[in-house]
């Protein structure tokens, strides 16, 4: 139903996608969208950004989700798009990416800890996929960072609370335009991988306490390196416009 999406600005397509189908009456109101894993596959992306798309196409009024049953698009969804077209171009992105860091200092170490007691072994095998993408994708910033939000979305769904899960979902915006100035400054994905071994060792091993230092040893490493350059030419080569990664 839907094509594969190209690697850059990977949510806005597939919110552009779904839209153009309510528009031409490929989906009508009361449609349930496919599952969450379907999407991914269809598009050919990861699930955060399906995730991400969905939370956007539900703020502007296309669709709602409902508990236990799946998402579906709403009755005057065709209206609703006619009236965002270019919104996300007036809506300016919010910055502070230390007040980023600060509030995943709070509630990420404790999310490692709890994932690292409840994961089961399929969040433990998307959890190593994540981490061998990343270590794929050192020259290719929209893969590794696609799969480095995977492996936090994964270790939040880990803990088995809906709330948590819904926390993490808020910000994952901001998470990718976190990851997209570490990932130009020098060394930064390869500090990250350092961490991002640790911590998935810690839930293999199911210790908690080691799942909780290695994550606050990431954050600390996060802090520091959202205080450093990009590197020009690291920049430059794969250029990453905030407006498609907010």
């Amino acid at each position: 139903m839907y094509n594969a999406v190209g690697k850059f600005r990977l949510y806005e397509q597939i919110v552009q996608q779904i839209e153009e189908s309510i528009l031409k009456g490929t989906l009508h109101p009361g449609d349930q969208l496919p599952a969450e894993r379907d999407l991914a596959s269809q598009f050919g992306v990861s699930r955060t950004a399906i995730r991400e798309a969905v939370k956007v196409l539900q703020e502007k009024g296309l669709v709602e989700a409902r508990a236990g049953k799946g998402t579906f698009v709403t009755s005057g969804s065709a209206d609703a798009v006619r009236q965002s077209i270019n919104l996300a171009s007036r809506i300016s992105q919010p910055h502070g990416l230390t007040h980023l860091v600060e509030i995943r200092e709070i509630f990420e170490p404790e999310i490692a800890a709890i994932a690292a007691t409840q994961a089961d072994e399929q969040h433990v095998a998307g959890m190593r996929e994540a981490y061998a993408t990343m270590e794929r994708s050192r020259q290719d910033p929209e893969s590794f960072i696609e799969a480095d939000l995977d492996f936090h979305l994964l270790l939040a769904e880990a803990t088995g609370n809906p709330i948590i899960l819904s926390l993490i979902d808020s910000i994952v915006g901001l998470l990718r335009e976190q990851r997209m100035r570490i990932f130009q400054v020098s060394g930064g994905p390869e500090r990250g991988q350092v961490h991002h071994k640790a911590i998935l060792e810690a839930i293999e091993r199911r210790d908690s306490d080691a799942a909780r230092e290695a994550m606050r040893a990431h954050l600390k490493q996060v802090r520091g390196d959202c205080l450093r350059e990009p590197e020009p030419s690291r920049a430059a080569a794969k250029p990453l416009t905030p407006s498609g990664a907010v």
